[in-house]
């Protein structure tokens, strides 16, 4: 197995196009455009098997405001797994490697969790944010109330861990904003 974190800027075009495939097909074309974009611009950790991308996830910076504190958040994108790898420990090494970018480079990392992927975060530390959240949108603040439930929230050593009485109000971004 071989495990690659790079920049996107390192990534050639058809690095990307593999990703792009590999994602298309793990989520059943279920990932649009504007999916692939919030992936990109951070860093990915590609897992390889005797050369075949069969793992991929990327670690994006976003800013989060909670309690007056614009907090640089490693948010996490992308993650997927060849449907016929699945279970072998292969989404472990991918969260492994995003959790290390974001345990040196952010105060918090987070997450927006599928049903299906919410047991590889929860098992791995990362917490359900049980607090109000919202965006930050062009026109103000935009409550999500149908994202409350599926946020989760990882704080490495000596990160910011958010008081969970407090709101957690996301940078904007075009399509779905977390």
């Amino acid at each position: 197995m071989d495990i690659v974190t790079a920049h996107t800027s390192q990534l050639p075009d058809a690095e990307l196009a593999a990703i792009r495939a590999l994602l298309t097909d793990a989520f059943e074309g279920d990932f649009s455009d504007e999916d692939f974009e919030h992936g990109l611009g951070g860093m990915h950790v590609l897992v390889r098997e005797d050369g075949v991308l069969v793992g991929h996830g990327s670690v994006v910076q976003r800013r989060v405001l909670h309690r007056g504190r614009a907090l640089r958040t490693g948010y996490v994108e992308a993650v997927a797994v060849r449907a016929d790898r699945r279970r072998r420990g292969i989404g472990g090494r991918v969260m492994a490697g995003l959790e290390a970018v974001i345990g040196r480079a952010y105060v918090l990392g987070a997450l927006s969790a599928s049903e299906e992927g919410a047991a590889l975060y929860a098992g791995r530390g990362w917490s359900v944010w049980p607090g109000r959240i919202g965006a930050l949108g062009p026109g103000g603040p935009v409550r999500l109330p149908e994202e409350e439930g599926s946020t989760y929230l990882w704080t490495p050593p000596g990160g910011a861990v958010p008081d969970p009485a407090g709101e957690l109000w996301f940078d904007w971004r075009d399509g779905d904003v977390l």
